[in-house]
């Protein structure tokens, strides 16, 4: 009896080390593994994707205008230059002022320009008018030219992008001879508030960051 006692505990004695050495290799090996083996990365195919997306969400270049019997008023600048420069562009035609109140209406080839434009948003107002906005331009991915990962789960991606305007965003082109036509004072109106940007440029370089959670890939929090 002695003698199996002795035996059980010099096996036991043996069993502890052997079981602490071997979880002291697993997790040097899992660390080894973690750090050395290489992780799924984000691919540049898999970076656009996510790049275009954001872009996308970014939402396109608008101007928002009334069609009827306009008055001024906080949200309706009916004297500021925009509406000009949609008669210029042959979408609006403008009436006479009577009073405050101006009558806007559309040229005769207004509304099928409109109609040709994808994603035009009309409401009807209490007072009879139509709003209407209409997208000038989106933002379009042209090349991811980095992608650089950090830490296994942070990437960071450089591309470059460019606005894709329509025929109306043509004619919102802050180079373009529409806009060139108003005075510094309007010109500048026109790009704080309306729209009007310099579209026909080169793509620009920009860079968002990427971080991977349980379900992928999701642009970092600011």
């Amino acid at each position: 009896m002695f003698e199996e006692e002795l035996k059980l505990q010099k096996e036991s004695s043996y069993f502890i080390p052997l079981a602490l050495v071997l979880v002291l290799i697993a997790v040097i090996v899992g660390t080894i593994g973690y750090w050395v083996v290489p992780s799924k990365s984000l691919s540049q195919e898999q970076a656009a994707g996510l790049v275009a997306a954001f872009l996308k969400g970014e939402g396109p270049a608008t101007v928002h205008f009334h069609v009827g019997v306009l008055q001024p008023s906080v949200d309706e600048k009916i004297r500021d230059p925009h509406y000009r420069l949609l008669e210029k562009a042959g979408i609006l035609k403008l009436g006479k002022a009577k009073g405050a109140d101006i009558s806007v209406a559309f040229a005769p080839e207004g509304e099928r320009k409109l109609a040709a434009i994808p994603g035009v948003v009309k409401t009807r107002n209490s007072d009879g008018t139509d709003a209407y906005t209409v997208p000038l331009a989106e933002r379009q991915l042209t090349a991811v030219s980095k992608v650089t990962i950090s830490n296994r789960d942070i990437a960071y991606v450089q591309f470059t992008w460019q606005w894709a305007p329509n025929e109306l965003g043509n004619a919102f082109d802050a180079s373009g001879p529409l806009v060139k036509s108003f005075n510094t004072w309007d010109r500048s109106t026109l790009i704080q508030k309306y729209g009007v940007a310099f579209y026909q440029v080169e793509p620009a370089q920009a860079a968002l960051t990427f971080v991977r959670g349980d379900k992928g890939w999701k642009l970092a929090a600011e």
